[in-house]
């Protein structure tokens, strides 16, 4: 048999496009002492993906030229020389993408659908869930009735914030790209209000129509125009749970704007500005997994996902998510369940 992988094939400055990845066939792997060897059935494109293409010290080292990308990747075991992983096991992990792929199970983790598809695990049942759960609860800290601004509202995870604050009777309202998202998130999602920020003639202005008494909790995941907009709305005592700042990911270095302005509202209101990764609060993620699997079977909770098809479905599908055109999650099935 042979095993597709996607590798990175030149570093972006700028916009990712499919110029930055190529792909290699080899012979499926053969797992050794101790290892197992798994199939794809599932992998996920991430934004923190594209600070992993950069030659830059990070939280997680980076890719490196002419090897696979790595993500997470549900997946099931199909030769096995390790006491802990049967044959049939499905697993969830960072793994390479690649159609095989071998591993020693470090950092592996059994999953079950329990019933909820299997690619949940990359999203409201995985790190995206979790990230939104942690940036709310554990970051910002919000309480019943608050009010919650969500940028990136139709995403992976501010989709999940969104619906957090409804579910704690919080007043919530989203930025997203498209008329189509802003219906979604208030039709389906049960948003207070949403905006379409590629249309309105002021950011500054809508979010202060749509916060008159400030925004108490703020989930940011975009960063530009928007996260300036929100750092003037903010209200006394208020907290900005910075997660991500996708605006900025795809510009190039030499190009890099002047951070946002009305960083002085920060003092005179007490707000508390505070960034965070998902991996740092592991205590958090059987509170929310728990949490979690209520809100669905109560049908409290909703979750969208993008879909793309086939392995070398995988770069094109990183790069319409950094250019926001995915609903949801996207993730990439790569093998039948």
């Amino acid at each position: 048999m042979q095993n597709t992988r996607i590798l990175l094939a030149a570093r972006p400055d700028g916009w990712v496009d499919d110029s930055h990845f190529t792909q290699d066939t080899q012979p499926v792997p053969e797992p050794g002492d101790g290892q197992i060897l798994l199939r794809t059935i599932y992998l996920s494109v991430d934004p923190y993906m594209r600070g992993r293409m950069n030659d830059t010290k990070s939280y997680i080292p980076p890719f490196q030229i002419g090897e696979p990308l790595s993500g997470g990747v549900v997946a099931e075991v199909v030769h096995s020389n390790h006491a802990d992983f049967a044959v049939g096991d499905t697993v969830i992990g960072l793994l390479d993408w690649a159609e095989y792929s071998v591993s020693n199970g470090e950092g592996l983790r059994k999953v079950h659908a329990g019933g909820h598809p299997l690619s949940y695990h990359l999203g409201i049942l995985g790190m995206p869930g979790l990230t939104a759960y942690v940036g709310l609860v554990e970051v910002g800290r919000v309480q019943a009735g608050e009010s919650v601004f969500v940028t990136a509202a139709s995403g992976a995870v501010g989709s999940v914030v969104g619906q957090i604050a409804r579910n704690m009777d919080c007043y919530v309202a989203g930025s997203a790209g498209s008329d189509a998202k802003v219906a979604h998130l208030k039709n389906t999602l049960g948003f207070n209000d949403a905006f379409n920020y590629k249309s309105v003639d002021s950011v500054h202005k809508t979010i202060a129509g749509l916060f008159p008494k400030g925004i108490n909790v703020a989930f940011e995941n975009v960063g530009g125009a928007q996260f300036e907009a929100a750092i003037w709305n903010m209200a006394v005592f208020g907290r900005i749970a910075l997660c991500g700042m996708i605006a900025d990911y795809n510009i190039s270095r030499s190009e890099m704007p002047a951070g946002p302005r009305g960083m002085t509202n920060l003092i005179g209101r007490n707000v508390t500005l505070q960034g965070f990764i998902v991996s740092n609060y592991p205590q958090a993620a059987p509170a929310w997994d728990a949490q979690c699997r209520e809100w669905l079977a109560a049908g409290k909770m909703t979750y969208d996902e993008s879909v793309a098809e086939g392995i070398g479905a995988a770069p094109g599908a990183f790069v319409g998510m950094m250019k926001g055109e995915n609903f949801g999650k996207q993730i990439v099935k790569v093998g039948d369940e």
